[in-house]
């Protein structure tokens, strides 16, 4: 593409129209469905919708299932290593490595690792005063609201025209 065609101005079809629609219309609800339930982070719940959305149903159960069994993992890792053992570059390190030998006994895929490391650098690097079993429990809970309402809304508000929208 040349970058006279990169800075000229797309038209809108109705698929893009659309699908811009219901992703922020999913985010949306994700984030006040979060507020509702008072979590601190709510914000996780919206991401995690803006993840799911940007899928297929099949593709978003898909990304969901390995973000959902990535998620719980690296909570729960990230929990119990940072309440026993600290925040320390060890014991972040270990606990990575120890993540990616768990999703492998468990047959996780590489993309459930993933999301596992990266619950487990938020529950353990990013500072808060709750334990950290109570900070891994909410990112917990706040991505999986946010994985409903993108697997809800992708299920009932399906995209007219799946081809039409770029990136699957």
């Amino acid at each position: 593409m040349s970058q006279a065609a990169f800075w000229r101005p797309a038209s809108i079809d109705r698929a893009a129209l659309v699908h811009s629609i219901r992703t922020a219309v999913a985010a949306v609800v994700s984030l006040l469905l979060a507020r509702l339930f008072r979590l601190p982070e709510a914000y996780w719940a919206a991401i995690s919708t803006l993840v799911v959305m940007q899928s297929t149903l099949g593709a978003a159960l898909t990304v969901s299932g390995q973000r959902f069994a990535g998620t719980a993992l690296g909570a729960a890792l990230g929990g119990v290593v940072a309440s026993y053992f600290g925040s320390s570059v060890l014991a972040f390190s270990i606990a990575v490595f120890v993540a990616g030998l768990l999703c492998v006994v468990l047959r996780m895929d590489r993309s459930a690792y993933r999301f596992a490391s990266i619950t487990l650098a938020i529950v353990m690097l990013v500072s808060r005063t709750p334990a950290a079993w109570v900070v891994a429990l909410h990112r917990f809970i706040e991505v999986s609201v946010g994985i409903a309402i993108g697997l809800a809304l992708t299920a009932l508000w399906p995209e007219p025209d799946a081809q039409a929208v770029p990136n699957r």
